[in-house]
């Protein structure tokens, strides 16, 4: 990612500037002042472009005066309706913008000091990639900028803005980085380890493994891992910024499944290679862990994670086995690939008797149904709290990570009824997604609690305004501003 800095405006000698523009605006600032050194080129070109700075409008001009290399206009819509998300989601494109450049400047200076940290934020969150197993990448296809100016009529003001969203940047940042890893690298126990820098931010990192689970009664989590020689983990996470000696933290719950076969109820082969991100939920909580820490959020939170393999192994889970989880609900195992849910239930007893949480909200790439239903644009969202759906929903419009509330109900929960034990793990193929949550939700024990399924969301096959092809990071934005919404009055 490249150094973001900010400067007193003044016009660059050489290298790239970009002009972001608002719908209608006239030449103004710096803007102005590179139209008057190129004596009229930039306005005579966007008049020849019919530039009008739509949002995503892009002009771009080469060498407009000696020294500059070219020239980006970028259109952010509307001056009524460029708030600081919709700027966030506006900057985005300037990184691609300008990222072959050996120097760049944007120049900012005719905007707000937390719309330009906006930019920035929207800039640097598009700039990740993940090259660390290329070897024969030539270097004219590798991003050259290396730092990124941005030029505000409030440098300091625009510097102390940005801090906080770059700690939530580096927290999405950890979560795309352990998506993107393959099976072979990011086992259980690796993904565990990289938990452990979190301490450098002051996060309580504990790591359990499979005896202290054993203690606990996690039957339906080590069940799905028993057929991998890889050993299942749990993590818990701790941010107390609250300051308080005792306060009821808020927990946060994320399914690691670090690669998801199906088990003995195997996957088809074709786009197996994608289950590596099905352990996207706990990356999703740990790099918000390490965004809420980063940024000193000022509230207790909790984050715990599940992590095992799923694997058809001589010792793997059978179908037709019964489970005893940490809760003493007893569970009829029908497909082994429902696996996600089983860790979840061991993991979100514990978060509730060892944590007490205010309220909690899971994370998983649960369900394929959920990708039939609501397509890639949102997640699925199921609660048991009005109040926490709809914080969340709005949480998720705000920072462009999409949301759908859900039914529950008691039809669907009648439909894991099992003849032989307390429920089953999968209620047939009608309502997938659903019944799934309600299996989620007979171990929440009425505590307020929202389930974000986010098969469908994890993952981009296209980029993104503030994220490219790939890992997403969906969730750590979303959830982020849950807390600063809601949680640190």
């Amino acid at each position: 990612m490249p150094e973001i800095s900010f400067i007193k405006p003044a016009l660059p000698k050489t290298g790239a500037i970009l002009l972001p523009m608002t719908e209608g605006a006239a030449l103004a600032g710096l803007a102005a002042a590179l139209d008057e050194a190129a004596g009229g080129a930039v306005s005579r070109a966007l008049e020849a472009a019919q530039f009008k700075g739509r949002k995503g409008q892009s002009v771009t001009i080469w060498a407009p005066v000696a020294g500059i290399t070219k020239c980006v206009a970028l259109g952010l819509g509307k001056a009524e309706t460029l708030d600081a998300d919709a700027a966030e989601q506006a900057g985005g494109p300037i990184w691609p913008a300008l990222s072959a450049e050996a120097s760049a400047m944007v120049a900012a200076d005719v905007l707000d000091a937390a719309l330009v940290a906006r930019l920035a934020s929207g800039a640097m969150l598009r700039s990740w990639r993940f090259d660390r197993y290329r070897t024969t990448m030539k270097a004219e296809d590798k991003p050259k900028l290396g730092k990124l100016a941005f030029a505000a009529g409030n440098a300091a003001a625009a510097r102390a803005a940005f801090a906080p969203l770059k700690a939530v940047a580096e927290g999405v940042f950890i979560t795309r980085e352990l998506v993107a890893e393959p099976p072979n690298v990011l086992t259980p126990a690796e993904m565990a380890e990289r938990c452990k820098p979190l301490e450098k931010l002051g996060v309580g990192v504990e790591i359990l493994g499979p005896k202290e689970m054993k203690k606990l009664g996690f039957g339906a989590l080590l069940g799905v891992a028993q057929g991998s020689v890889n050993e299942p983990r749990m993590v818990v996470m701790r941010w107390n910024g609250s300051g308080k000696k005792k306060s009821q933290p808020i927990c946060f719950i994320g399914k690691g499944v670090t690669f998801d076969t199906g088990g003995i109820s195997i996957k088809p082969a074709g786009g197996m290679e994608d289950m590596k991100w099905d352990m996207a939920g706990a990356g999703t909580v740990i790099g918000l862990m390490a965004a809420l820490a980063g940024r000193r959020a000022k509230c207790d939170v909790v984050g715990l994670v599940g992590l095992v393999e799923n694997m058809p192994g001589g010792n793997a889970q059978r179908p037709g086995d019964v489970v005893t989880t940490a809760s003493g609900q007893t569970v009829e195992v029908i497909n082994t690939d429902a696996e996600g849910r089983l860790v979840l239930a061991d993991v979100i007893h514990y978060a509730i008797t060892k944590h007490d949480p205010k309220w909690m909200v899971d994370l998983a790439t649960l369900t394929g149904a959920i990708i039939i239903a609501l397509g890639h644009e949102h997640a699925g969202l199921f609660a048991n709290n009005d109040d926490l759906a709809r914080n969340i929903e709005a949480a998720g419009r705000a920072t462009g990570e999409l949301c759908w509330r859900m039914p529950l109900g008691d039809s669907y929960d009648k439909q894991i009824k099992s003849d032989i034990a307390d429920m089953k793990n999968v209620g047939g193929r009608p309502g997938g997604s659903i019944t799934a949550a309600q299996f989620i939700q007979r171990f929440v024990q009425g505590r307020p609690w929202a389930h974000l399924d986010i098969a469908g969301t994890a993952w981009s096959a296209k980029d993104l305004p503030v994220s490219a092809k790939g890992a997403t990071a969906y969730g750590v934005r979303l959830l982020d501003r849950l807390v600063a919404d809601h949680e640190e009055g």
